[in-house]
């Protein structure tokens, strides 16, 4: 996506970035479940301003802002961003680019057509790995090969390991290992939507049909 500013030049190229489909999550869950996998869940916190500025945004790969309202600064004075911002338009896709490239010197390969979703082998052992912007899915079956992984990729970037997956995205996971199932279901989800709504306390009503 290109848009002009009032000069004719461009502010910014692709503001897009990638996202996992809910069937490559569902997928690498099946997978996880199938080889016995362990599934860990990494946040990356403030994850735009942790990536790099794109080369072609800005003017002349220079990207300013003015202070925000409310400060007493002077108006003919401008900063300098030297990460991207939370409101520029590309800064999703300055971060995937900066985490892709990360993920990349791992090893690790984009899966078929998703652009979020990666796989590497290391000491013999698959990693899988998909990325929600800042919420990492990472599966293996090897405990040390997978804990060796997340502190690279946490030593690369400021996050928290959130421990076993067990919500993602509105999702709630449940494994059970001895019956080797994954369970998805969304309750707690649809509890604060009927909650929001004043549903929740609504005693269900039994329709009899003469």
């Amino acid at each position: 996506m290109k848009r002009k500013g009032a000069d004719g030049v461009g502010d910014y190229d692709d503001a897009s970035s990638p996202l996992p489909t809910a069937s490559s999550f569902r997928t690498i869950l099946s997978l996880a479940t199938q080889l016995d996998m362990f599934t860990d869940h990494v946040d990356i916190s403030q994850a735009f301003v942790q990536g790099e500025l794109l080369l072609g945004d800005g003017h002349n790969g220079n990207v300013h802002i003015f202070s925000p309202p409310g400060y007493e600064e002077d108006s003919r004075y401008s900063y300098r961003l030297l990460k991207p911002s939370d409101g520029m338009p590309s800064a999703a896709r300055a971060w995937h680019t900066t985490m892709s490239a990360f993920l990349e010197r791992e090893g690790c390969k984009t899966v078929g057509f998703e652009k979020s979703m990666w796989r590497v082998v290391i000491e013999g052992h698959q990693i899988l790995l998909g990325a929600h912007i800042d919420d990492f899915v990472i599966a293996c079956a090897n405990r040390p090969v997978l804990d060796a992984f997340q502190k690279r990729l946490l030593e690369a970037f400021e996050g928290t390991y959130e421990g076993p997956l067990k919500h993602y995205l509105g999702c709630e996971i449940a494994r059970d290992p001895i019956a080797g199932t994954t369970t998805l279901s969304q309750k707690h989800y649809t509890e604060e939507i009927l909650r929001s709504h004043g549903f929740w306390d609504i005693p269900p009503r039994v329709l009899t049909c003469v």
